[in-house]
């Protein structure tokens, strides 16, 4: 019989006996996961009682039959102590926690509201109507200033996709990337809300490509492409008319499949004449397309992406802008997944601006041992422990979803 981590269970050390088979254990306030194996002795248990072990974590299927088990009753005044105490890192971080709790809520219903508005959007393009920027203009406004009070909530929350809202939520994280890149460059607010607003419509053209070949599974073929290529023309007939929507925002929109070395579309623009703006989406785009699960392809790693983003500087993209994006969202951006080298998987919580390959990672399973862990945040700044490699959502074996909120 194989291991299954949703069979193990926590018991108190007082309460284990001979024969049950130990999946973890928790040593000087921290879940150790080196330790599976069966209890074949009393001595066993003494060794782990000397030690200073408290609890351990038991698979009953396969402990022996005889075994007894008596599961920790979470809801003790003793255990709800211990909890607190387990993950000093948690401790010391409480209070930014709570901080960034209310933050990721707030950003939570940001991202609501900011995938309603681009449904609205593309259902007003479908049936004729004129786009009105007001209303997205005002959630601009909520987005740079979330930006500026906590961009790592919003970007955690963002990197939680479906593959089946791609073009609404590539949107909304297009927008959100932009105003987060726009401030790591030091543009002002009114340049960060009509980049945000750019953002939101850049892929408006898509409503009116053939439905087959913008959802096919596979890739496109030649003449295909072709036709896909047209959703910047269409684009640019529908904001045309649209008012008040700024140059930055139409920039944005019609732009980011240029190419420095003029190999671009629509327009063939080259050097110079693409504008910052019109560079920085083309970056953007690209990257949060890369990170994307996709009808025809699984998503990757920002390390992955990051890599591609290199290999089409100079012909294609803005090097200096590539390095300096990078550096905004950092090596192992918000919301992205990682292994420490303990085996344990976890998201990047929060970023660390003087340590950038020490971010705050929120632990939740062992790739090791293939099985849930306690939820720990583990400040890699002041941990022994580091990140191992980026990890792919779809290359997990367990859906890391729920662990986001």
């Amino acid at each position: 019989m194989q291991y299954d981590p949703k069979n193990s269970i926590k018991i108190a050390l007082a309460d284990i006996g001979v024969g049950m088979f130990v999946t973890a254990i928790e040593h000087n306030k921290r879940v150790n996961l080196a330790n599976a194996g069966r209890i074949s002795s009393p001595e066993g248990i003494k060794k782990l009682a000397t030690s200073g072990v408290k609890y351990v974590w038991v698979d009953q299927t396969l402990s022996s039959q005889q075994c007894v088990f008596k599961p920790v009753d979470e809801s003790t005044d003793a255990t709800k102590e211990t909890r607190e105490q387990k993950h000093s890192d948690f401790k010391r971080g409480q209070r930014t926690y709570r901080s960034r709790d209310i933050q990721h809520k707030r950003a939570k219903k940001l991202i609501a509201e900011a995938k309603d508005l681009a449904q609205k959007l593309l259902n007003q393009t479908f049936e004729g109507k004129i786009i009105e920027v007001d209303e997205v203009e005002a959630w601009a406004d909520d987005v740079i200033e979330s930006v500026l009070i906590d961009s790592d909530a919003l970007q955690c929350v963002s990197a939680l996709r479906k593959k089946d809202s791609y073009l609404l939520e590539h949107s909304v994280n297009v927008a959100c990337l932009l105003v987060s890149f726009g401030k790591y460059l030091g543009l002002d607010k009114p340049t960060l809300k009509q980049l945000a607003v750019g953002g939101i419509i850049h892929d408006v053209g898509k409503i009116k490509v053939d439905d087959k070949i913008l959802h096919k599974p596979a890739k496109l073929t030649p003449e295909e492409f072709e036709h896909m290529k047209l959703h910047q023309v269409f684009a640019g007939e529908i904001i045309l008319h649209v008012k008040g929507l700024s140059d930055v925002s139409r920039d944005v929109c019609l732009m980011h499949h240029e190419k420095l070395d003029g190999n671009g579309y629509p327009r063939g623009l080259k050097g110079e004449e693409i504008p910052i703006h019109g560079r920085m989406s083309c970056i953007v785009d690209i990257y949060d397309a890369l990170t994307a699960d996709r009808c025809y392809k699984k998503g990757m790693s920002s390390a992955e992406a990051f890599k591609i983003l290199l290999s089409l500087t100079p012909f294609h993209l803005d090097a200096d802008l590539v390095y300096k994006f990078i550096n905004c969202i950092g090596m192992y951006p918000v919301g992205s997944i990682v292994e420490l080298n303990d085996g344990r998987v976890g998201i990047v919580w929060s970023s660390n601006e003087s340590q950038a390959l020490k971010p705050e990672v929120k632990c939740f399973y062992s790739r090791k041992y293939k099985r849930y862990t306690d939820v720990t945040m583990v400040d890699l700044k002041t941990s022994a422990y580091k990140i191992e490699r980026a990890i792919a959502p779809s290359s997990l074996e367990i859906d890391p979803k729920p662990f986001y909120d």
